[in-house]
């Protein structure tokens, strides 16, 4: 959604795809420059480079939310089906390649520095995304020199991991200033949150009428009905819903019987989504919430329905995630002394980026803002 901010933002999945398998064979190709890389492993990595999003539905990770299916999951089965195209193409090149490839996204039997490439802080996705996201957007906030970061790639053979040379440290600094910038600014823009919030709700109120058969479209059979509802759906139904699939119901549902469907709907069609107030400046997670509880009671005592006309927006993303043993983290290489050490411990950016994109944000439809921004009014006073 962040099309809304930024009306330049519409670009595809498919392009990104392209750029993350190109981004992938750059960094082999610097690699080989000093390591030796088999012909399979790097064939394995470029197709993963290129399959890696294949799951993701219409919407992103926002539908995936609603469905409950995560989108690896589905990669994994589109590259496994028999009667998929992608399946034939690979088993045409190597019967064993879409096995190869889905062990290798699930980094089986272990992680090594090919599945880094595709899979890490500092991997061939995120570096193509944040270029591409700062092109189309415009915004600016998202550049970092690519060749800079390229060049301060390397191999810890010891560990068979990929890893940042002690010199690179600064491009890597770079890199992660972009990556901030482009979440405070872009992807955790109110308007982008706002509208991402209205679209799950208004999937979720669509789900809820599908389950009590008071949805007037789509019909049973449909792919939209199967997704909403958790349904298993045919490749071919798969293969068809997308974001103009989703649009579509969109567009339908602003006439729907359904009052809160129909507002959610219309509010995304025509670019009227829900006014934000911020109560960051708390810094009191449980403050934070007992102030929502007051706004959601103050829109119920109304007649409204708080459940899907406000909800509170707290980050749950950030630049720089390090996952405990999940093997995340971004290594450097120090040569002299023989061993890895991790960027976190050598830079206190990740952590100071991280604590600065913290915020807390109640997001409420128009015609209840100014209630809720009294309640919120009175609430921070008392506080």
């Amino acid at each position: 959604m962040a099309s809304l901010a930024y009306p330049g933002a519409d670009h595809s999945r498919y392009s990104h795809s392209l750029g993350v398998m190109e981004t992938a064979r750059k960094i082999l190709d610097q690699l080989k420059r000093s390591f030796k890389i088999g012909e399979e492993v790097e064939a394995t990595c470029l197709v993963a480079a290129l399959l890696h999003d294949l799951g993701h539905g219409p919407f992103s990770h926002v539908f995936e939310r609603v469905n409950g299916i995560h989108h690896e999951r589905l990669t994994a089965r589109v590259i496994m089906d028999g009667h998929s195209e992608v399946h034939r193409i690979l088993v045409k090149h190597d019967k064993l390649m879409p096995e190869r490839v889905v062990d290798f996204l699930q980094c089986k039997p272990k992680r090594t520095f090919a599945c880094d490439v595709i899979s890490s802080q500092l991997d061939a996705d995120r570096l193509d995304y944040l270029l591409r996201d700062n092109l189309m957007t415009g915004s600016g906030y998202g550049a970092y020199d690519l060749g800079w970061l390229l060049h301060a790639l390397t191999i810890d053979e010891r560990g068979d991991r990929l890893a940042v040379t002690l010199k690179g440290v600064s491009a890597v600094e770079a890199y992660l200033q972009a990556r901030y910038h482009m979440y405070r600014n872009v992807y955790f823009h109110k308007v982008v949150r706002s509208a991402e919030g209205m679209v799950k709700l208004a999937l979720q109120r669509a789900k809820r009428l599908a389950v009590q058969e008071r949805l007037e479209w789509p019909p049973r059979e449909n792919a939209m009905q199967k997704a909403l509802t958790g349904q298993r759906m045919s490749m071919r139904q798969f293969t068809e819903l997308d974001d103009v699939s989703v649009l579509h119901c969109f567009k339908l549902w602003v006439a729907s019987s359904d009052k809160i469907l129909s507002r959610l709907c219309h509010g995304l069609l025509y670019r009227e989504v829900y006014k934000t107030i911020d109560l960051s400046r708390l810094n009191d997670p449980q403050r934070v919430r007992e102030i929502a509880t007051k706004a959601e009671r103050a829109i119920a005592d109304e007649g409204g329905e708080p459940e899907y006309e406000m909800f509170l927006d707290e980050p749950a993303d950030t630049p720089y995630a390090v996952e405990a043993g999940g093997g995340s983290e971004i290594m450097v290489r120090d040569h002299a002394a023989g061993k890895l050490i991790p960027f976190a411990s050598m830079s206190p950016l990740t952590g100071v980026l991280n604590q600065q994109l913290t915020f807390s944000r109640i997001h409420v439809a128009k015609r209840w803002r100014d209630l809720v921004a009294t309640a919120v009014k009175a609430e921070m006073k008392a506080t």
